[in-house]
């Protein structure tokens, strides 16, 4: 023993040299989980992960020590080692005593620790839900495979690990000792020590044989590996009874070793039933079902497969929410008018003419004010401003600590704590010298429309990674002003007290180290604020849920901001459902999580009170989850359907609208979303505010297109929908098979070939200045579709992109003008466009276009390629006519007028 205390008291040392971190993070956690009101979710996670450690090292080490004991106690010493000939055995029994119990400590917590980690699955087993659906192999409710097989699997992964450790430990002890001796070909086993290994090995087959029955058969139906998702033919016909004989030869295999022990013929017993359940589990496992694949299934595979398929395509539907889309057909044959624009002017004066990357620099250059401010993200939402409803592009103002002038302590944590306001825009004005137009802008927030900014000050952010210490002896920045800088403390809710000394020594260990601690301007009554990433807040909260990756703010109805995330239910087991890249066959949006800007207050609505997950964690986490009407309704007039869903859905809708089972096998109507090209591989994807054919209101939508694989033309329509009683559903329209409707890339060559405006950008090029080609817009109109393309020149030298020209394409007719209203009057052969602008706008005096003779007609018996060659001469005079009758107005306009 003596010898052994420097080793324990090293090995304490050490303990303590890791533990101790552990416990601060675990005591500052604590104390955050108490900020945000979330104990219950801290507590119960803990608790469980470590009774579930606690339990599974009693067992290990309780198991483990009782069968590595058993071999060194006897009437004898067990262990008579000689050195030499000449030399008097060594008893060694007593030092194998000493390391039992060291032994089976160190391999009890090997063996024991990831079962800690599956506390949530126990939990959801424990509060399970039923799903109501069955899968339609073996007949399981849906839930058994979310709740019931993770716990199994981790059970046996436990138990499987432990019983195979104690019975080669025994063996190697009895082959010491020697109760095992191999003299080929004979195995002598002294009886006592045949039982205990004949247990131990009857025990290992019965786990195994459990492990095949309860756990590989149900996984069978979760299998990626085949051609399709789930169980095939070769699963249900070779795999599926040949598990089943697998089991059944294990459980006959720990018989068969107990008798041999019971009949003094360990050994021979013993290796029989070993090498029988490797042959079965061979051959059954892997030779049958390749051959019936081979020979059965390979030469009529759709015949064989096609139940499976069916249930493939059933479940994959069902697991993705695609059973609920409702699709329409349209008729392919509308022509738009002028009276059809009319009708839809929602539409039109919400075109979002401003792309994220071009209106992030043009903020970042006219709005950030100072380095340290960034503009990261820029938000797409819908507000009513000034009596109307508006698409408006908002991006809050936050601080970058890592573009201070001077990175101090102080800097970063006690006086720079927090960015500031918004800068909004609506999505379509455009100021005379191409910039956006801003509804709110400046420090502080000033705003020109009736939506305003009360509380600016942004403490949680998407920038907000570090800790910050608030109501301290140093002075708060709160924004520059024209003199001097202006100071305000924080007056919020949020943070942790700093406390006396053994709390402020421990925060301090975490959050600054010593230069937090001595501290002067750091005081009892001071607050740190961490974990401030508004991400990474949710997340730590709700550790049970999967966040979107694109929080938004919302300005709330009393000038307030607030960031509204996402969240998702998921699992990776639902029977017979394809996953996504991210591992995932089951996604449900059911949570939507509210994070004050100012306090860092967190809420969390259901959002999907259906879904069996999430009533599954309000069972587990009770009082955590609210109720969809708690939330305020001037938030919930902000909820949108989560991009990262509608990714997947979009995505995996390409193939499961093919329901029917020889279609979907030979992807006969497989469907692609478009993408910008090579160079911006980003999909048709976009949110914007339009009304919907057989609608009567303008709604805010999420949209993508869909070709045909490998062609260009449009084969259909997918938009989910955010606004009032229709959110979250998703409407599909399909154009009929024979129409031929351009798609994105036919426009988009359409326009590359267009001379005009090739002619136009190689002009700006030859000057030096840089064309930027935004986004190709599509905006469903009735049953037709317009495209739309804002153009962006920034001149040489500069940093400010501005918008100079709109494209927009109709069918098989292109114009490119200086505004949207003018393009759409052009096309559609009005060059007024008065009746389609924005009614708020000034009015501008305008004297009559030019009139045009009409074409003349055509000389009889001339040939039909000079015919086209003469009206595309035509077509573009005429187009030069109105650009002069443009110019010609706008050198009509008053002094002074707007432009």
């Amino acid at each position: 023993m003596k010898k052994l205390t420097p080793i324990i008291i090293v090995l304490a040392v050490l303990f303590l040299i890791s533990a101790v971190p552990g416990a601060i993070h675990l005591y500052t956690d604590w104390l955050w989980f108490g900020e945000v009101g979330f104990e219950r979710v801290f507590l119960t996670q803990w608790a469980w992960r470590i009774g579930l450690f606690v339990l599974a090292f009693a067992v290990a080490f309780t198991f483990l020590f009782v069968n590595l004991r058993r071999p060194l106690v006897g009437v004898v010493p067990p262990f008579l080692v000689r050195t030499g000939p000449e030399v008097a055995p060594v008893d060694l029994a007593p030092t194998l005593r000493r390391f039992t119990i060291p032994a089976a400590a160190v391999l009890g917590l090997g063996v024991s620790a990831p079962l800690s980690h599956s506390w949530m699955a126990f939990l959801q087993y424990l509060n399970q839900t039923p799903f109501g659906i069955t899968d339609p192999a073996l007949g399981n409710d849906v839930a058994f495979y979310f709740f019931t097989l993770p716990v199994l699997s981790a059970v046996f992964g436990l138990l499987i690990p432990l019983s195979v450790i104690a019975l080669l430990l025994v063996v190697v002890l009895y082959l010491l000792r020697g109760d095992l001796i191999f003299k080929p070909p004979v195995v002598r086993v002294e009886p006592s020590a045949g039982w205990h290994m004949a247990i131990l090995l009857a025990l290992t087959f019965v786990l195994l044989g459990g492990q095949t029955w309860f756990v590989q058969i149900p996984e069978l139906l979760l299998s990626q590996e085949g051609a399709f998702a789930g169980a095939t033919y070769t699963d249900l016909h070779a795999r599926l009874p040949a598990y089943r004989i697998i089991a059944g030869v294990a459980l006959g295999c720990a018989v068969l070793v107990l008798a041999g022990a019971f009949l003094r013929r360990t050994a021979p017993y013993a290796l029989v039933a070993i090498a029988g359940f490797l042959v079965t589990a061979g051959l059954g496992g892997l030779l049958f079902p390749g051959l019936v694949q081979r020979f059965v299934v390979a030469p009529t595979e759709l015949t064989r497969e096609t139940p499976q398929i069916e249930s493939h395509v059933d479940m994959t539907r069902l697991a993705w929410g695609l059973d609920q889309v409702e699709v329409r057909n349209l008729r392919g044959e509308a022509r738009l008018t002028l009276e059809d624009l009319r009708d839809n002017a929602p539409t039109i004066e919400n075109v979002r003419l401003w792309d994220r990357a071009p209106l992030l620099q043009t903020f970042g250059q006219l709005q950030e004010i100072r380095t340290y401010y960034d503009f990261r993200t820029v938000v797409d939402d819908r507000y009513w401003i000034n009596g109307r409803y508006r698409q408006i592009l908002l991006s809050p103002r936050e601080l970058n600590v890592a573009s201070l002038p001077q990175r101090t302590f102080i800097n970063q944590h006690l006086t720079y704590t927090h960015g500031m306001g918004v800068t909004l825009a609506p999505v379509n004005q455009v100021t005379t010298e191409g910039l956006p137009v801003l509804f709110i802008k400046d420090l502080p927030p000033e705003s020109s429309v009736d939506l305003h900014v009360t509380r600016p000050q942004i403490y949680y952010g998407e920038l907000t990674d570090n800790f910050v210490f608030v109501n301290t002896n140093r002075q708060e920045f709160d924004y520059p002003a024209a003199d001097e800088n202006v100071f305000r403390p924080y007056t919020g809710q949020g943070g942790v007290h700093v406390g006396g000394f053994l709390r402020r020594a421990l925060i301090s260990a975490r959050f600054g180290g010593m230069t937090a601690f001595l501290s002067g301007d750091i005081e009892r009554d001071s607050r740190i604020l961490y974990h401030r990433n508004v991400a990474d807040r949710a997340a730590r909260a709700l550790p049970f849920l999967l966040f979107d990756r694109d929080p938004y703010l919302v300005i709330r109805e009393n000038g307030e901001l607030v960031w509204v995330l996402d969240a998702y239910t998921v699992s990776r087991n639902y029977p017979y459902a394809t996953r996504s890249a991210n591992g995932m066959n089951y996604m449900r949006n059911s949570v939507k999580v509210v994070v004050d800007a100012y306090h860092g207050e967190i809420r969390a609505y259901i959002a999907d009170s259906e879904d069996p997950m999430i009533r599954t964690f309000d069972r587990v986490f009770p009082g955590i989850l609210l109720p969809m009407d708690d939330l305020p309704t001037d938030l919930r007039a902000h909820l949108r359907y989560p991009e990262d869903l509608y990714r997947i859905q979009t995505a995996l809708y390409t193939i499961y609208h093919m329901m029917e089972s020889e279609t979907f096998y030979h992807r006969e109507d497989q469907w692609q979303i478009p993408t910008l090209g090579v160079e911006r591989a980003e999909p048709f994807m976009r949110r914007i505010i339009m009304r919907l054919p057989d609608e009567p209101d303008p709604e805010f939508i999420f949209v993508t297109q869909f070709t045909p694989r490998g062609r260009d033309n449009l084969a259909a329509w997918m938009v989910a929908r955010s606004d009032g009683d229709h959110y979250g559903q998703l409407v599909v329209y399909r154009f009929p098979r024979q129409s031929l409707v351009f798609g994105p890339m036919q426009i988009m060559n359409r326009i590359n070939q267009d001379t005009d405006i090739a002619r136009q950008i190689s002009l700006w090029d030859q000057r030096g200045s840089q064309v930027i080609r935004g986004e190709l817009l599509v905006l469903p109109i009735e049953e037709a579709l317009i495209y739309v393309q804002p153009l962006y020149l920034r001149a040489e030298g500069g940093r400010i992109p501005e918008l100079k020209r709109v494209i927009v394409a109709y069918e098989n007719q292109v114009v490119m003008e200086e505004t949207l209203d003018q393009s759409l009057a052009v096309l559609f052969g009005q060059a007024e466009p008065s009746p389609l602008e924005d009614p708020g706008a000034p009015a501008v005096p305008r004297t009559p276009p030019p009139t045009l003779e009409p074409a003349p007609e055509p000389a009889v018996g001339l040939d039909p390629e000079m015919l086209r060659q003469m009206q595309e001469q035509y077509d573009r005079a005429r187009r030069e006519i109105e650009r002069l009758g443009e110019l010609l107005r706008r050198m009509q306009r008053p002094e002074g007028g707007e432009g």
